[in-house]
């Protein structure tokens, strides 16, 4: 501290009143940067352990492409010519290893497997996950 932040009482140096305003605006804005810091913390990790299998698979590729294996019928929908029909024989004969093993589903018409080459980068395959597989979901996700 500077002589003009402090004044001198009876031999005794004190500081001023405005530095000590000063000095302890600086201390509440470190705890307060701390507190911030710490919330944000705590969040993020009630965030993580708040997600489920469901969450952390829509996080990886499965989130922005359709998973042959696991996306249910309707969301070929947003993909002309592939739903009801091509979507329906995709999803029952599934599970595949890599995209490109849905051009040799049998019984496709040379059409169908046009439209599925024309798309092949919008797909993706991940393992079969119990969350998107259980029951007929994937045929009639109840949505209506």
């Amino acid at each position: 501290m500077s002589s003009a932040d402090t004044f001198s009482l009876n031999n005794l140096t004190l500081p001023s009143s405005t530095a000590l305003i000063a000095q302890s605006s600086k201390s509440n804005e470190a705890q307060s940067s701390k507190s911030n810091e710490a919330q944000s913390s705590k969040s993020n990790e009630a965030q993580s352990s708040k997600s489920n299998a469901a969450d952390r698979k829509l996080a990886t590729e499965f989130g922005k492409k359709i998973d042959l294996n696991n996306t249910h019928v309707r969301k070929f929908r947003k993909y002309r010519g592939f739903y009801p029909n091509l979507a329906k024989k995709i999803i029952k004969n599934a599970p595949y290893d890599s995209v490109e093993d849905v051009l040799n589903i049998k019984g496709l018409k040379p059409k169908q497997k046009k439209k599925l080459q024309a798309n092949l980068e919008k797909f993706t395959v991940t393992k079969t996950s119990e969350v998107y597989n259980a029951g007929d979901d994937r045929y009639n996700p109840g949505v209506y």
